[in-house]
């Protein structure tokens, strides 16, 4: 996919493991991921919501205004960060944090190649309602596909944490948490979950 990532949008990106590859093998796999992702797209998105399962993930993301990535300290002193090249220096960063993962999984398992499939899938979030149906997408994805049969019992997802650790976001789009546990409940119960890829 060509498309790149640009400031003050957000974006649903996801991926799966490249063939019958597994992107997590083992329980300390996925905090690894997460760390690892935070560190490479800290400094030019904030993570608003996500999903991690055994052989793929969803991530939904808004990229920092302009501003904020330019004088961002880990990037402010990069030789030729400008605004004629911020798009191609946000999508950099996913793309490092990829290899990176890549690089220490392969390390790990004794495996070579391409651990994701090719290029990984983003889409921009243009609506509140999309928006809306989308985290709670995200958050009832491993009911979904059976990788558990109670959201409560998947610890890999942010759907414990959103309310308090996303709370200007819930805020924004459900108003208040009793607002968002029923509207995921009413979402979950509906058939059609497969529009988000």
């Amino acid at each position: 996919m060509t498309a790149t990532l640009n400031p003050s949008t957000c974006y649903h990106i996801y991926n799966h493991g490249n063939g019958d590859a597994n992107l997590f093998r083992e329980e300390r796999n996925y905090p690894f991921f997460l760390a690892k992702l935070r560190e490479h797209i800290a400094p030019v998105a904030e993570l608003v919501s996500w999903c991690l399962m055994p052989n793929h993930f969803h991530l939904v993301v808004k990229i920092w205004e302009e501003v904020e990535i330019l004088n961002h300290p880990d990037l402010k002193n990069l030789d030729g960060l400008d605004s004629n090249n911020l798009s191609k220096r946000i999508n950099q960063r996913f793309s490092n944090f990829f290899n990176s993962y890549t690089k220490a999984f392969n390390k790990t398992y004794g495996r070579r190649g391409s651990l994701f499939l090719k290029n990984y899938k983003r889409k921009e979030i243009d609506t509140t309602e999309y928006f809306r149906n989308l985290i709670h997408y995200v958050h009832s994805n491993p009911v979904h596909h059976g990788f558990t049969d109670s959201l409560e019992k998947w610890n890999w997802s942010s759907n414990h944490s959103f309310p308090e650790h996303s709370s200007s976001w819930l805020h924004l789009l459900f108003d208040t948490e009793a607002n968002y546990i029923n509207s995921l409940q009413a979402f979950i119960d509906r058939p059609s979950l497969h529009q988000f890829e």
